[in-house]
């Protein structure tokens, strides 16, 4: 075949590849035939390795798409979270969540803790191991979801957004206990979590114990009904009270010979 017939054959595979919607068969065919020739492939062996790619590429692209979907803040992961500077968490524990189990079993996961203690980082690697498991996940501040269900009752479109909160199988809810909540908005923060109690898995961060929720919840039925629901079952996982970002400030500015002075972390 000369160089002509064969790119006039490679165009033809391309337009059959992209009117079946197969991309990566169209643009790897020419160099794994190559790789087939000259390890003296079957032609089976030619398609397997041409669909495997096919597949990769796809699972590729929907663990992306599913990650960026997720809204998070920053792509944070496991791999990047150093447990040595975490004594109270337990590496096991979490590396065992990341496995997914707890979404199939719609079992909640708190995170309690102070401020820079990790309990975000953990809540979005969570996020980030479940869409890797091609997992539709979804986080979100408290605040930030309150005032998404506030917005939407001036709309009348409350139910049609509880139904498609509910379609995620994770969902992250960051920095309850930060601020304060008015009645209408702790009842929808309950209503996601009463929703999905049982049935779909939630993440939750917290700085404050549960018998301070009183403090965020200030309808003590509601808090009691919010507390219960969040804890049956749960994985709760307490991050500890030392501010990781803090001692890492502090051991920069000793390495630099710089005297340390007050600084906040907010997670």
């Amino acid at each position: 075949m000369n160089n002509q017939s064969a790119a006039l054959l490679e165009s033809m595979v391309r337009q059959h590849c992209k009117a079946l919607h197969l991309p990566t068969v169209g643009t790897q065919s020419v160099r794994l035939a190559a790789e087939a020739v000259k390890g003296k492939e079957s032609h089976m062996e030619y398609l397997e390795a041409l669909l495997a790619a096919e597949v990769e590429e796809r699972e590729r692209r929907t663990i992306e798409r599913r990650i960026r979907d997720a809204h998070l803040p920053k792509v944070k992961t496991l791999e990047d979270f150093d447990f040595s500077q975490a004594p109270t968490i337990s590496a096991a524990e979490i590396r065992e969540l990341s496995e997914g189990g707890y979404i199939d079993r719609a079992e909640p996961v708190v995170l309690t803790g102070d401020c820079g203690t990790g309990k975000t980082h953990l809540a979005i690697a969570l996020c980030v191991a479940a869409c890797r498991q091609k997992k539709r996940a979804r986080f979100t501040t408290a605040t930030a979801l309150v005032n998404e269900f506030v917005e939407a009752r001036q709309e009348n479109r409350v139910g049609r957004l509880l139904a498609r909160w509910f379609r995620y199988e994770l969902v992250a809810i960051d920095e309850v206990g930060y601020v304060p909540l008015a009645d209408v908005g702790a009842e929808f923060l309950y209503q996601v979590v009463s929703e999905r109690a049982e049935r779909a898995a939630l993440v939750l961060t917290t700085n404050l114990g549960f018998s301070e929720w009183t403090q965020v919840f200030t309808n003590a039925r509601l808090c009691k009904a919010m507390v219960d629901r969040v804890t049956d079952r749960a994985h709760i996982i307490d991050t500890g009270k030392e501010s990781y970002r803090f001692r890492r400030t502090l051991e920069s500015r000793r390495r630099k010979g710089r005297p340390a002075g007050k600084e906040g972390a907010n997670e």
